[in-house]
Parts: C-alpha cells; sequence; structure tokens
C-alpha cells in the first residue's frame, strides 16, 4: 500500500512537470512576439509594456516549479521518475528563449526611459526577473508543495479530509482561495513543545526551519478573514510556553501578494512584536 502511495505522488508530481511544459510551450510564440514588438515599434500600447514582465515572472516561476520537482523526484523517488530527455532539453531550451527575449525588451525599455518615453510607466526592475516565491521551506518536499499551491491559487484540487482543525474546508465557488503562511519563533524548549501537539490537514505543511523557528503553511477553499485564522492557533494556547513565542502571519490570496521583499517585512514584523503576540502581516 505504502509503494502503490508513493508511486502515484511521484506521478502527480510527473503530471505537473507536464502541465508547466505545456503552458511554456503554449505561451512562448505569443511572449516573444510582444517582446519583439517592444524592441522594434516606439508606439506600443503602455499596457503591452506591463504585462511583458507580467508573463515573464509567471515563466520564471514554471521553471522554477519545474526545478524544484525534478530534483525532488532524483533524490527522493528515482525509483517512479520517468526519464524523458527531450522534454527536459525543450524546457531548458525554452528558458533560454524567454530569458533572452525579456533582456532584449528591459534594454530597449530602458533606453525608451531615457529618451523619455513612458515616464509614468513603472521601471523593470530586478524583481522582475526572479518570478515566484522566495524560498520559505528548507526541506525540498515541503518547498514543491508550496511552490504548487501558491502558483494555482485558484486551482488546488483536493478533497476535503477530516482534522482537527477547526475551520470547515468547504468549497465556495464565488470566493479565492488563499494560503497563510505561518512562522513560531521563540526558545526551542517551547517550540518543541508547540510542534508535538501541532496536528494540520493533509494538504498544510509545517516544518522545523531552525531550532527557534517553526515555518508551515495553511491551504482554505474558501475566502477567510485574517481573524479566523487566528482562531485557528487559539487552541495552542495550552501549550507549554507558548505565551512566550511569538507567532506571525502571511496571507496570501494571489500570486501578486508575494512580490514584495516579504523576508525584510517578516523581519521587522518579528523585532516588533512582543511575547506572546500573533500578528497578521499585510504584504
Amino acid at each position: 500500500m505504502e509503494k502503490l502511495r508513493t508511486q502515484k505522488y511521484a506521478e502527480s508530481l510527473e503530471k505537473v512537470i507536464e502541465n508547466n511544459h505545456h503552458y511554456l510551450k503554449e505561451i512562448m510564440n505569443e511572449f516573444e512576439e510582444k517582446c519583439m514588438v517592444v524592441t522594434s515599434v516606439k508606439n506600443v500600447p503602455p499596457r503591452t509594456v506591463m504585462e511583458i514582465p507580467e508573463t515573464y515572472r509567471e515563466i520564471q516561476s514554471r521553471l522554477k516549479e519545474i526545478r524544484a520537482i525534478q530534483q525532488l523526484l532524483r533524490a527522493k523517488y528515482f525509483l517512479y521518475a520517468r526519464k524523458d530527455p527531450r522534454r527536459d532539453k525543450e524546457i531548458t531550451d525554452l528558458g533560454h528563449t524567454a530569458h533572452a527575449a525579456f533582456s532584449k525588451f528591459t534594454h530597449t525599455v530602458k533606453q525608451l526611459e531615457t529618451e523619455g518615453w513612458a515616464e509614468a510607466e513603472q521601471p523593470v526592475s530586478q524583481e522582475d526577473h526572479k518570478g515566484g516565491p522566495f524560498v520559505f521551506f528548507l526541506d525540498e518536499e515541503n518547498q514543491v508543495m508550496f511552490l504548487k499551491n501558491w502558483r494555482i491559487l485558484n486551482e488546488l484540487d483536493y478533497s476535503p479530509t477530516p482534522s482537527k482543525v477547526e475551520e470547515k474546508r468547504v468549497v465556495s465557488t464565488d470566493k479565492p482561495r488563499s494560503l497563510t503562511l505561518f512562522v513560531f519563533r521563540g526558545d526551542p524548549k517551547f517550540i518543541d513543545e508547540l510542534q508535538s501537539r501541532m496536528v494540520l490537514r493533509e494538504h498544510d505543511v509545517v516544518e522545523r526551519h531552525a531550532p527557534e523557528e517553526l515555518r508551515g503553511i495553511l491551504t482554505h477553499l474558501r475566502e477567510i478573514q485574517p481573524e479566523e485564522v487566528e482562531k485557528i492557533f487559539e487552541r495552542f494556547k495550552q501549550s507549554k510556553g507558548y505565551s512566550k513565542l511569538k507567532c506571525l502571519l502571511v496571507p496570501v490570496q494571489s500570486q501578486k501578494d508575494y512580490e514584495g521583499d516579504v523576508v525584510s517585512l517578516m523581519k521587522s514584523a518579528f523585532d516588533e512584536m512582543t511575547d506572546g503576540e500573533v500578528k497578521t502581516l499585510s504584504v
């Protein structure tokens, strides 16, 4: 039974690679054409100029997810990993194509901005090259789950499972799905106690990021307010030393919520928090 479960999980990871590969092939011609228009024609609609970095971020997100899954398959599920050199080469080539097209685009935009064109437009920054969220988890499998859930916030596809968490997993067709990142910091012995009591749902993730830090994500199948999420953690207040820990919550309702420097925001928030405080960070 365990072997079958492992095989099915590996197959699901391969399916994600296939879906991302299909997306890259479908979007690349249009992406190249838009970049070419900007590099060859000065009178370009501002909307097109703004769409190109957004598409590039999505492309980089897909590539990053593929690489993370490939590493995971090689490291832990190599017995079930499907070897496809042609597909791997296509993915690599698509990445090079996107990078080359976007580099020409950014060079052209900088030249045009120097000439005073598109002064009202936002300049293309280094953040546009990164795409995707930062590395929130140390464990590769946890990070893959994070990347997957982050990318398909509005496409999460799994069934509710029994849990001790009080939130009812009711799928709503007219409300957005979302994630909540959580981080506990404090004395390692109190983090130990908290971790031993923490029982989450099948598709939530928790990881001991450091002796004094516990990280995790909650997935929500319906719109949920910050105060509702905070109530989820109230059941841990009986944990020894809970009043000595700091808890930071970061709601993520769309991919754009992750375009800021979340690491710096989290660090600043923790510096300002007091022991026992639960704080929701707006990004």
